[in-house]
């Protein structure tokens, strides 16, 4: 599988995990241009976007939603990156082994962790002074928001839950006008991609939005509030009859509210559809109770007061409280169980240690008794050079061990690197000799004028000497013996080109030996350097000038009357009759060892 995947995911998982915690949010922001270099849509973006989930660089990209991105590098732009690279990964992200782990806790957990971003987002730009610093943030707020839409887009079970999470309750409760828009536009985003999320709501739920929405249509003077809330409520009504019903029993007043307050304001369509909901036939018996419709509107002002400020202090004081204890707890128990397995330790050991002190005593005593007094110091000193040896051994195990891990993954990638290079060249150098030799004819550079004038040329011989007029089947047979020919001249070229090369070579040899001789000194100015130099490296030619030499010495201290009839004798007789078998056992064999 490892050959198929983009070896830059491969480099990414290997950095990732040698990265520190502060570095990895930089270090994943890679996966934007690793998943825009493929076509989208395509075969391989969905591949890629596999790899990326199989190599968990996705289910990490989760994670780190959630750090405090202060200390990073770029801020929180950086985290708004990281949440639009992860929802334009998951988008089209349909894994088959691990489906049920990616649909029902990693897509979650995405959306999850995103709304929280984003919250912790609007809580720095409602604290911000500067306005460069609001500017930022609010720019890393909007992306996060149209990541999360993107998200629950790309997978429409999400959009439900979008409206369960208390994050975007908190988000929808703002008292910035701004990241209010944004998070209307969300909502509003969510009921037209799954209209039945409201009615999937618990009462809970739905009241807190509906009190809300109503809340900035009542207390808001911005027409962009006023706009997105009507646009969000009038959504919300036509997705089910039952929250009609529930708007126009619960807000008696929102009517002639919206009537007063909205009219004129720049987006008289949307309000008028939703007044033509509230003037339906179920809304005209409450209009009458004007009175009763105002302390609804209150009601509603007051309760959704009262929900935004508690909710405001709950996850505080809950996440504080719960964190508190936790760690307490965490530290107990672990202190607890380390001071238990430190104590056990410490009794195993003492115990350990007692045993091998006395099984040591007792060899000891053992020793002493049978070693004789007067060679007691030499054995005190054979015991301590092997204590030392020991140490010694131990330490330099354990050293090389640990150099050797250290140098195992570098050596590893040094020999694989080495063989793929030497398995390339191979095949390189074989292709480039195939083509050579197929294809002779290539090395030839002729010019433009030669190139025309080689036309002219051949022109005039096909003008001259016209082709006969040939059959289908007589061209094939001729172009298939033309092919047979062709082949074996390329084979019996190489063959003569071989021989030619070996023929040359044999023929500087001797034009090289040629000139040596003649350059040769004489013999009283010869030394061992130039004896090198005329050594032969054919073994029979040096065994025979060996024989040869050994004759002439063995001749030359011959007495007078014995070299009488030398001229009647033959080399070989000589040579097999007078010298003993030693003597030609102990020959120099030129370019051998002996």
């Amino acid at each position: 599988m490892a050959d198929t995947v983009d070896p830059r995911i491969l480099q990414l998982a290997a950095e990732y995990t040698e990265c520190s915690n502060e570095k990895t949010p930089e270090l994943l922001l890679q996966l934007k241009d690793i998943v825009k270099s493929v076509p989208a849509g395509s075969e391989e973006q969905r591949k890629v976007k596999e790899d990326l989930y199989h190599y968990g660089l996705i289910q990490c990209s989760v994670l780190f939603l959630i750090q405090d991105y202060r200390r990073v590098n770029g801020g929180w732009m950086t985290a708004a990156s990281l949440a639009d690279i992860l929802s334009l990964c998951c988008v089209g992200l349909d894994p088959q082994e691990d489906a049920e782990e990616f649909y029902n806790k990693l897509l979650p957990s995405a959306l999850g962790n995103m709304l929280l971003l984003a919250r912790r987002i609007q809580a720095r730009y409602v604290r911000a002074m500067k306005e460069e610093e609001r500017g930022e943030l609010f720019s890393s707020f909007r992306r996060v928001s149209d990541s999360v839409s993107w998200l629950f887009s790309g997978h429409v079970q999400l959009a439900k839950d979008v409206l369960r999470m208390k994050h975007f309750l908190q988000l929808l409760m703002a008292d910035d006008e701004e990241t209010e828009a944004v998070a209307m536009s969300v909502l509003q985003k969510v009921l037209r991609v799954d209209s039945s999320a409201p009615r999937q709501l618990d009462e809970d739920s739905l009241l807190t939005i509906l009190d809300e929405l109503v809340y900035k249509l009542s207390a808001s003077s911005n027409p962009v509030i006023g706009r997105a809330a009507t646009g969000s409520l009038l959504l919300m009504l036509e997705s089910s009859p039952g929250i009609g019903q529930l708007v126009g029993a619960r807000y008696k007043g929102l009517r002639t509210l919206l009537s007063k307050q909205w009219t004129g304001k720049g987006f008289g369509q949307e309000l008028g559809q939703l007044l033509e909901i509230l003037y339906s036939s179920s809304y005209q018996q409450e209009d009458l109770q004007r009175l009763h419709r105002a302390a609804c509107t209150i009601q509603a002002v007051w309760r959704a007061f009262l929900v935004r400020k508690r909710m405001k202090r709950l996850p505080k004081a809950v996440t504080s409280l719960q964190r508190s204890f936790r760690a307490r707890r965490e530290r107990e128990v672990s202190q607890l169980q380390r001071q238990r397995e430190e104590e056990a330790l410490r009794q195993q050991l003492q115990l350990h240690r007692l045993r091998a002190m006395r099984r040591f005593r007792e060899k000891q005593l053992a020793l002493l008794e049978i070693v004789h007094p007067g060679q007691m110091d030499k054995h005190l000193r054979e015991v301590q050079e092997k204590a030392a040896q020991t140490i010694q051994r131990i330490w330099g195990g354990y050293r090389e061990r640990r150099k050797f891990h250290k140098q195992k993954v570098h050596l590893a990638q040094y020999k694989a690197a080495v063989c793929i290079q030497r398995a390339a060249l191979r095949f390189l150098n074989r292709r480039r000799k195939m083509r050579e030799s197929l294809t002779p004819w290539r090395k030839t550079d002729l010019s433009d004028e030669r190139r025309q004038e080689l036309q002219l040329r051949l022109d005039s011989r096909l003008h001259l000497h016209p082709a006969p007029q040939m059959s289908a089947e007589q061209s094939s047979d001729l172009h298939s013996r033309a092919q047979e020919k062709l082949g074996q001249y390329l084979l019996k070229r190489s063959f003569h080109r071989g021989s030619e090369q070996r023929r040359e070579a044999l023929l500087a040899q001797i034009n090289t030996d040629i000139n040596m001789l003649m350059d040769a000194p004489a013999l009283a100015h010869v030394t061992e350097k130039d004896l090198d130099k005329f050594t032969s490296r054919s073994v029979p030619v040096a065994l025979k000038a060996k024989q040869r030499h050994n004759v002439t010495l063995r001749r030359s201290r011959w007495p007078w009357w014995r070299k009488l009839g030398d001229e009647f004798i033959e080399d070989d007789e000589v040579l097999l009759s007078d010298l003993p078998v030693p003597e030609l056992g102990a020959l120099f064999l030129a370019g051998t060892k002996d």
